[in-house]
């Protein structure tokens, strides 16, 4: 496709102000959650994504009406007549996505019954499904695994259990959410992820009726309740696309003020960009980010689960790390494949070793697995244009940065991997003065 393609003519220092939304991590799990409800809800802040026209689609696939509300970016949805799907339009609207999958405790609680085509995503390591069905068989669902897809069963009604994680992973809590809260008795999950957006799904189940408890140990109570109402519900703003914004900043030696940006959700990732030698300046409207002039600080960072250095923000800042003096080392720790991505940055003239090995103390989900998951970069370099394709999401942002900051002209490809996440990032490119054209 012509139109997948964009031409970034770099060396220019983006400046202005952009706005974020609601988080990417939130939007489409709250507009599922409304399938719980015996009417409608009302959720604002809904960033214009593909993830959300995906799951909009899926919702009204299953006979959820789905409308704009009064003001912009305000979603009405009505789950009063909820009915079975037909298996080649749930395939068809689900490819790209992965969060299909959670629509599985909803819809054995207002069906009885589900089904779960093959499921999409970006390609940055293994997030297997098998421990989502692991845990709706012991709420007491069957399921029957054929060629094109999983059919689920409750054949009663679903029952609470304890269950604890082997790794604190965002997906497999919010399958335990969306199931528990109509499931009969308690529910204990023990070793839960507690990401922001978690605790503001937990808040929107909450205001529909469900009694949920999140103790500091990273666990959480759910008392399953007999029935759940709609509920009115603000996302919380996207911290995950401002960080990709601040590095956008950092890298270009630009200034952006990120309006919707808020401190709190950020406050490990603004500590880390401080000791890089970023700036930034925060007021009730958002956070300003800028390069403050001279040399920026080469860093050892590891991502971890949250309220650690979170894994999508470290592929937009490793370009920036690409400008700093001396020699930044980065162990990513949650995904194995997420610093495929730097092989490209490489070929645009940075210095990137990976490694095998973990370059760092924090506990690895994958340390002796043979992945490429460690690296140290060498800097400063001056990056250079070149034919990019984009690989994932966040890796697919990031290389738009390093296309900003290169010498040159360089012909992005597969951009419409971003819109999953980033709503008119090109619209915001231009206001931010970037010289981009759609090839």
């Amino acid at each position: 496709m012509t139109d997948d393609v964009l031409l970034v003519h770099g060396g220019t220092p983006i400046e202005g102000e952009i706005r974020v939304r609601g988080a990417k991590n939130l939007v489409p799990k709250a507009m599922v959650a409304a399938l719980l409800g015996s009417g409608p809800s009302r959720l604002r802040n809904v960033p214009d994504i593909r993830d959300v026209r995906v799951v909009r689609g899926l919702l009204q696939l299953h006979g959820v009406t789905v409308r704009s509300g009064d003001e912009p970016g305000e979603l009405i949805l009505d789950p009063s007549h909820v009915e079975s799907a037909n298996v080649a339009d749930i395939d068809a609207h689900a490819g790209s996505s992965r969060i299909p999958i959670l629509f599985c405790g909803p819809l054995l609680h207002r069906l009885g019954h589900a089904f779960i085509p093959g499921l999409g995503g970006c390609d940055i390591g293994g997030r297997p499904v098998d421990f989502h069905f692991d845990v709706l068989r012991k709420f007491g669902a069957t399921i029957d695994k054929r060629e094109d897809g999983q059919y689920l069963e409750a054949p009663q009604r679903l029952r609470g259990c304890k269950i604890r994680l082997p790794y604190p992973s965002v997906g497999s809590t919010e399958q335990v959410l969306l199931t528990a809260v109509l499931a009969e008795g308690v529910t204990e999950l023990s070793n839960a992820a507690v990401e922001p957006e978690i605790e503001d799904l937990i808040c929107v189940l909450q205001k529909m009726g469900a009694i949920i408890s999140l103790d500091t140990d990273r666990t959480i109570r759910i008392t399953g309740v007999d029935r759940l109402g709609g509920y009115t519900h603000r996302a919380l703003p996207d911290r995950l696309e401002a960080a990709s914004w601040a590095s956008a900043a950092l890298a270009t030696k630009g200034s952006v003020y990120v309006k919707g940006a808020q401190q709190r959700e950020m406050m490990t990732f603004l500590n880390v960009y401080r000791k890089v030698g970023g700036a930034f300046e925060i007021d009730d409207a958002g956070i300003r980010f800028w390069h403050p002039g001279g040399p920026l600080n080469a860093i050892a960072l590891e991502t971890d689960v949250h309220p650690g250095f979170q894994t999508d923000w470290q592929q937009p800042l490793v370009v920036a790390l690409t400008q700093a003096s001396g020699l930044s080392i980065v162990h990513e720790t949650v995904y194995e494949s997420r610093l495929g991505f730097t092989s490209a940055l490489n070929q645009m003239g940075a210095h990137i070793q990976v490694y095998r090995e973990c370059l760092g103390g924090t506990p690895c989900r994958f340390g002796q697995r043979n992945f490429l998951h460690s690296a140290v970069i060498s800097g400063p370099t001056t990056l250079q244009g070149a034919d990019l394709v984009i690989p994932d999401l966040r890796g697919g942002f990031s290389y738009l940065i390093a296309a900003l900051a290169a010498q040159g002209t360089s012909h992005v490809h597969g951009i419409g991997l971003i819109n999953r996440g980033y709503e008119n990032f090109v619209n915001k490119l231009e206001d931010l003065g970037a010289k981009v054209e759609r090839a």
